[in-house]
């Protein structure tokens, strides 16, 4: 399956889930401290919309990171985590009701998806960063985004996580891909499911003693996902 139909899966998922949300629901503290379902969920719609203006720039001349590398430690120093946080309370406190969010979550991840489907094949483009990648792998990041937040988000909801199959085979890969020979089977070996992989990997999910002892034994060192 493309990529960018993946994204439209995990999207229409979360879309519903939104819509679905009584007012009071926007309210609660999810995992991500300090942010509420509302303000996580104004982060994840930034997110899903970015691919728009991105694809409105000149494309670079060449992709030079994919996307297990624009996950990189420099994403997620001290510095970039507080203006994260800042930006995402900024933008939940400018919607003027969770109902409103999830009906423009709607509309931002339908654009993302549409200015995707119409760019050619192979397109490179700049990500707020400054990283060149070819709009399939930034495509995955907007896929770990969704992903990865609608776990937490299912979290702060007392819900089952709604992830999609096919996302949650894209982002275990990552994750397993990214690791390295040390990730090899462990999932077999542990008896992880994808949803319980991308939990543990990503600090949803706390880890038993025997799991811990097998990752430190491995050398296993996931992707940094941040909050």
């Amino acid at each position: 399956m493309r990529v960018v139909e993946v994204f439209r899966g995990e999207a229409v998922r979360l879309a519903e889930v939104l819509a679905g949300l009584a007012e009071s629901d926007f309210a609660r503290p999810t995992r991500c401290a300090p942010w509420t379902v509302l303000d996580l969920a104004a982060h994840v719609r930034t997110g899903a919309g970015r691919v728009v203006g991105m694809l409105a720039e000149p494309a670079p001349p060449r992709a030079e990171v994919d996307a297990a590398a624009y996950f990189g430690p420099a994403k997620f120093t001290a510095g970039t985590d507080a203006d994260r946080i800042d930006m995402a309370r900024a933008e939940g406190a400018g919607f003027g009701s969770g109902r409103e969010l999830a009906e423009d979550f709607a509309h931002t991840w339908r654009a993302g998806y549409d200015a995707s489907l119409a760019a050619p094949p192979g397109r490179v483009l700049r990500t707020r960063h400054g990283d060149p990648m070819t709009l399939d792998e930034f495509l995955v990041t907007r896929v770990v985004e969704l992903g990865v937040h609608g776990l937490d988000l299912a979290d702060a909801l007392d819900r089952e996580p709604w992830l999609t199959g096919p996302a949650a085979e894209l982002i275990s890969g990552l994750l397993t891909r990214a690791a390295g020979p040390a990730a090899v089977g462990l999932a077999e070996q542990l008896r992880w499911d994808r949803t319980t992989l991308i939990a543990k990997a990503t600090g949803r999910r706390p880890l038993t003693g025997p799991e811990r002892t097998e990752v430190d034994r491995r050398g296993v060192r996931w992707l940094t996902f941040g909050g």
